[in-house]
């Protein structure tokens, strides 16, 4: 069957997880000839199947637990779990005792194995994905790659969703509400490109020597710019050492991680000083197993170095975004560098590292601390790197236009691009016009307004009983983390900021009428993102120049105190900084509005291809003019 050609619709039997379900699953099946047709899709080929409880089923409210599998014979499978594995696991014994637990089983005329295997990798990354699910369970990695049929994959998995869908949609939600959760951008079950994937065997080998050899405080980078795909392989790392690698070194084998739920794992925390990403793996974590009210290995840093000593140092410590690592003391930190503070305490750090996402002086790197830190880490071949784009979907000459603006500091002429949705806008209501619109597609859902730190904000205090805003001339938006849900205006009174702890920012439907920063969007994407460039971003002599004095962000403009004792202003790096990150969100569109007025009309020209001398002279040089 070519990749165009039809899928049949796939077959689906819902029956109570019970001996008897299983005599109706089969009964089900011969009722009439047309069903008997099906019979062996279920009973004789390969199937998925699905076993859910409602934990809080007498409180009325939905709270699910999943488990998640696939079998060559469902029969004997399912009795394996209500006769043996309801007796040696608690949680097995939990679904059986329940009366309400239920079994769906799924069958296709083009399942084998390997789609099997592939059909349940890819429940488990969108159940792991669902609010609504407490906890998940599988116990196994399953993603496969090349098989015959491959290619009808998707096609069939989204046929079965959409049933599903219809049936419970509580348990399964529309396909395209998931994919814009952060859950699912974050979750470990993704399939790894190529790249990752040696990186991802690379790191684990190395673990699994340092264990092995009770070595302590060994360093591993991994580096990439934003968008090359490093929290998804953190996510997958952390995952499969926490639940497969054991304490000795070993990699668990699938027997082992299934049947054998004592088998001592690897010691292993994810950190990560960023709040909003934070809670999205705490969710992960407890959806998996991984943390729970008595064991959390989910945390920032400080709480575990303060909370571990070197003497006692732990298996393996994974830091996200560890480009925001301090690297002086501050609060109730009074080290003077994270991440060595980190390497005292473990035996292997595993650290996401872009030192172009450094947006805070007490996260600064000098130069020669920073190569000093690479050098050994490259010594020791330590060093992963990432350099495929999979954020942005655009062509690499807009990959390229980006870069050059950010890194670079010059404007060229905005290439055609039938991929990507680049546009220079006119006016800040323009912009949120557009992210408006986008944001009222459920096919492009997750749009949001972005702004560089360039009005005033303070976290928890209100500007005299009002929010603070974002303000253009006539046009305003309070910044972010301010608007309740459903709040339509302040009305001038004091209003209590309140953060949902159990989505990201982007993601709760009040923030379409905030502005996002660096604090809340670092991290994370979106389908289009809409920039406001404010005035520390200016347009200079033909360069991009960035003004510290018009940046209302503190951990930017205060000096950094460096190892020779002096101050110095590393503004300038910083705010270069910022603004990659919040023009890097966007992964199918990206709208900008500059405030000052030279940048904003060198952005104007470029997208008009006005003329290719733009990225050289201003407009106020004496060659501009004599070219107008």
């Amino acid at each position: 069957m070519s990749e165009h050609s039809k899928v049949s619709e796939p077959v689906i039997e819902e029956v109570p997880f019970t001996s008897d379900g299983i005599i109706e699953l089969a009964t089900n099946l011969t009722k009439n000839q047309h069903r008997k047709a099906q019979e062996k899709y279920i009973l004789t080929y390969p199937t998925v199947y699905l076993i859910h409880r409602d934990a809080n089923k007498k409180l009325n409210q939905n709270h699910y637990t999943v488990y998640v599998g696939e079998t060559n014979n469902i029969r004997q499978r399912t009795s394996q779990h209500l006769k043996i594995d309801s007796k040696s696991r608690s949680d097995w014994s939990e679904m059986v005792d329940d009366n309400h637990s239920k079994m769906i089983v799924i069958g296709h005329e083009h399942f084998n194995k390997s789609m099997t295997l592939d059909i349940e990798n890819q429940f488990m990354l969108y159940l792991s994905s669902i609010d609504t699910i407490d906890h998940l369970d599988n116990r196994r990695k399953n993603e496969q790659y090349d098989y015959y049929p491959a290619n009808e994959r998707n096609k069939i998995f989204s046929k079965i969703w959409t049933k599903l869908n219809k049936k419970h949609a509580e348990i399964f939600p529309l396909e395209s509400v998931i994919r814009d959760s952060a859950l699912f951008k974050a979750s470990p079950f993704h399939k790894l490109t190529e790249e990752q994937l040696d990186a991802k065997q690379q790191i684990l080998n190395k673990v699994e020597r340092a264990l092995q050899n009770n070595e302590t405080g060994q360093l591993i980078i991994v580096q990439g710019q934003a968008g090359s795909g490093k929290t998804v392989l953190l996510s997958k790392l952390f995952y499969e050492i926490s639940k497969q690698l054991s304490s000795n070194g070993q990699l668990l084998t699938s027997e082992d991680s299934d049947l054998k739920s004592d088998a001592k794992t690897a010691d292993a925390y994810l950190l990560v000083n960023h709040d909003q990403q934070l809670i999205v793996y705490q969710q992960i974590a407890v959806k998996l197993g991984i943390d729970d009210t008595k064991h959390v290995h989910v945390t920032k840093p400080t709480h575990f170095i303060n909370s571990h000593s070197s003497n006692e140092p732990v298996d393996v410590v994974l830091v996200d975004e560890a480009h925001l690592l301090w690297t002086q003391g501050k609060q109730s930190y009074r080290g003077k560098n994270q991440l060595k503070d980190l390497l005292k305490r473990a035996r292997v750090v595993i650290a996401v590292f872009d030192l172009n996402q450094v947006v805070a002086t007490n996260g600064y790197w000098e130069n020669d601390q920073y190569q000093e830190m690479l050098d050994t880490v490259i010594a020791k071949d330590n060093l992963i790197e990432l350099n495929n784009q999979m954020r942005i979907q655009a062509n690499p000459e807009t990959l390229n236009w980006l870069k050059i603006l950010i890194h670079n500091q010059r404007i060229i002429p905005i290439p055609e691009d039938n991929t990507y949705d680049l546009e220079i806008v006119s006016s800040p209501q323009e912009l949120q016009n557009k992210i408006n619109e986008k944001a009222k597609d459920t096919n492009h859902g997750l749009s949001r307004i972005l702004a560089t730190f360039d009005w005033p904000y303070i976290d928890r205090k209100s500007d005299g009983g009002n929010l603070w805003y974002v303000r253009i001339g006539n046009w305003k938006l309070p910044w972010n983390l301010q608007v309740k849900p459903n709040q339509k205006s302040d009305k001038g009174n004091h209003i209590q900021i309140k953060k949902n702890q159990s989505l990201s920012w982007a993601e709760q439907p009040q923030t379409i009428r905030e502005v996002g920063s660096t604090f809340t969007i670092q991290g994370f994407d979106l389908n289009y993102a809409g920039v406001i460039i404010g005035p520390s971003v200016k347009y200079r002599n033909g360069k991009i120049v960035f003004d510290s004095k018009c940046s209302f962000n503190k951990k930017v403009t205060q000096k950094r105190t460096i190892s020779d004792g002096s101050k110095a202003d590393v503004s300038e790096e910083l705010l270069r900084n910022e603004l990659n990150i919040l023009l890097t969100r966007g992964v199918h569109g990206l709208y900008i509005y500059a405030v000052d007025d030279q940048l904003r009309h060198a952005l104007m020209d470029s997208q008009n291809n006005f003329s290719k001398k733009l990225d050289l002279v201003a407009e106020d040089s004496p060659e501009y003019k004599s070219d107008k």
